[in-house]
C-alpha cells in the first residue's frame, strides 16, 4: 500500500539565485492567468490537450518560460476549470434535489490565480544532487541550491525514496524559499490482525474532536481558543479595513494567515494525538460530504447577528483538514482511517438504538435519550456511535475480506 507525505525543504539563496527563483515564480503566475482567461474566453474550456495547441507559443514568447514549465500551464488551467466544473455540476444536482438554493458563481468569470506557486517535474525541472543539494530550473537557467529539512523526509530523499513532482513556495513575510517534494513511501497492507483496536472520532466546533473505543476510552479536543482567536481576528481586520490607511494595511498583511496558521498547527496536533493513542487501529471517522449544503441555515437580510457569526463560524470549520490529517499520520503509525455513514451520530441511543432529534434539547451539548433516558455529553455520543459503525465495518472486513464504503443515509 503506497502513502504520499510532502517533505518542506528549506532552500538557502544567494541574492542572484534568490533573484532568479521571484522572477520564475511571477512569469509562470502571469503565464497561468493568460491561460485562464483564454479558457474562459472559448467556453471555459478544461480540455488541457486543447489549451497547450493554443498557448504553447504564446507562453514562450510573452513569458520566456521552459518547455516543460509551458506544458504545465495548461495541464494546470485545465485541471482548474475541470474541479471548477464539477463544482457546478454537484451545485445544480443540489439545486434540483433541493438540498440548497445558492447557485455556483465559480465560472462566473476567470479564475485568477493569486499564489506565485509554481510546479516543478522531478528530473526535468529539478533534481538532487550530493551533499544535500538541489538543481533547480530557472528563466535564467539551472541553479543548485543547499538546502535543510526535517531529517527524517532529507533521509528518505537520500535513500532513493520514490520521489514525484514538487512546488516552490514563497513566504513572502520572511522572504524564504522552500521546495515542497511529494515523497511516495510503501506501507504495510492493512488486515483485520494487524487492526484489531477500533476508535471512532466525532469532529466539531464547541469540541474540534472527540474520541471514544467501545470499551468506554474517551478524549475531549475543545475548540475554544480556535473560535476566539478566529472571532478576534475577524474584529481587528474589520477595524482596519474600515480605517483604510497605509499603516492599516501594512498591518493586515502582517497579520494575514496567522488564523490559518493557528488552525494548521492545532489540527497537526490533535491528529498526531488521536494517532499516537490508538496505534494498530481502525479509526472511524463521519463522512460529512456535504455537510454545509444539507445543513439549514438563514442567510442574508433574514440572518441575525449570531446566526451570521454562526454562519461563519460553519464556513471556516475545517473538518475536511483534520480528517486528512489523521488519515495520512495514521497510515504512517500502521492504522488506518476510514469513513462510515454520520447519519444521527448524535442523535441516536447508543443504549437502545432510539433515534430523534428530541434526545438533544435545545440542540445543546446535552444527550437525553427520550425512550430510555440515558444521558450523557451529545459529542461523546456521536464518538461512541461512529466507534460502533466503525466495529460493525470490521466485523465486515473480517467475514467478507473487504473492507466496505459507508453506506448511504436513509
Amino acid at each position: 500500500m503506497k502513502c504520499v507525505i510532502t517533505a518542506k525543504l528549506k532552500l538557502q539563496t544567494d541574492p542572484t539565485q534568490f533573484a532568479a527563483l521571484r522572477e520564475t515564480q511571477l512569469a509562470y503566475r502571469d503565464a497561468l492567468n493568460h491561460v485562464s482567461r483564454y479558457s474562459f474566453a472559448h467556453g471555459k474550456t478544461s480540455n488541457q490537450r486543447a489549451l497547450q495547441h493554443a498557448c504553447y507559443d504564446d507562453i514562450h514568447l510573452l513569458f520566456g518560460l521552459p518547455a516543460q514549465m509551458a506544458c504545465n500551464v495548461p495541464r494546470q488551467v485545465g485541471a482548474t476549470y475541470k474541479t471548477l466544473w464539477t463544482k457546478a455540476k454537484h451545485n445544480a444536482q443540489a439545486r434540483k434535489a433541493g438540498h440548497t438554493k445558492k447557485r455556483y458563481k465559480g465560472l462566473d468569470q476567470p479564475p485568477k490565480y493569486v499564489s506565485p506557486t509554481l510546479t516543478y517535474n522531478y528530473q526535468r525541472d529539478y533534481g538532487f544532487k550530493q551533499e544535500q543539494q538541489v538543481s533547480i530550473l530557472t528563466l535564467q537557467g539551472r541553479v543548485v541550491l543547499p538546502y535543510r529539512g526535517y531529517e527524517k523526509h532529507v533521509a528518505l530523499i537520500g535513500q532513493g525514496a520514490s520521489i514525484g513532482a514538487a512546488k516552490l513556495w514563497y513566504d513572502k513575510p520572511h522572504k524564504q524559499f522552500y521546495l515542497l517534494v511529494s515523497l511516495e513511501l510503501e506501507v504495510a497492507d492493512p488486515t483485520p490482525q494487524t487492526h484489531s483496536q477500533v476508535v471512532g472520532v466525532d469532529v466539531g466546533q464547541r469540541y474540534l474532536a472527540v474520541t471514544a473505543t467501545p470499551t468506554g476510552q474517551a478524549s475531549f479536543f475543545p475548540g475554544k481558543q480556535v473560535r476566539a482567536t478566529a472571532d478576534h481576528s475577524v474584529r481587528l481586520r474589520k477595524r482596519l479595513q474600515k480605517k483604510g490607511t497605509r499603516s492599516a494595511t501594512r498591518r493586515l498583511l502582517a497579520i494575514s494567515g496567522r488564523e490559518r496558521r493557528l488552525k494548521h498547527d492545532r489540527t497537526h496536533l490533535i491528529s498526531r494525538r488521536i494517532v499516537d493513542a490508538h496505534p494498530q487501529s481502525l479509526i472511524g471517522l463521519e463522512d460529512l460530504t456535504h455537510i454545509r449544503e444539507r445543513t439549514k441555515r438563514k442567510r442574508g437580510k433574514k440572518a441575525s447577528k449570531k446566526q451570521r457569526r454562526a454562519n461563519r463560524h460553519a464556513s471556516s470549520w475545517a473538518f475536511a483538514e483534520l480528517h486528512g490529517y489523521i488519515a495520512y499520520k495514521a497510515l504512517l503509525s500502521e492504522s488506518m482511517a476510514i469513513k462510515v455513514d454520520a447519519y444521527q451520530t448524535s442523535q441516536a441511543c447508543p443504549k437502545c438504538g432510539h433515534a430523534s432529534e428530541d434526545n438533544r434539547p435545545n440542540k445543546g451539548l446535552l444527550f437525553v435519550c427520550q425512550e430510555c433516558g440515558y444521558r450523557l455529553h451529545a459529542d461523546l455520543i456521536g464518538a461512541r456511535n461512529v466507534a460502533l459503525r466503525t466495529l460493525l465495518t470490521r466485523q465486515d472486513w473480517v467475514s467478507t475480506g473487504i473492507l466496505c464504503a459507508p453506506r448511504e443515509a436513509q
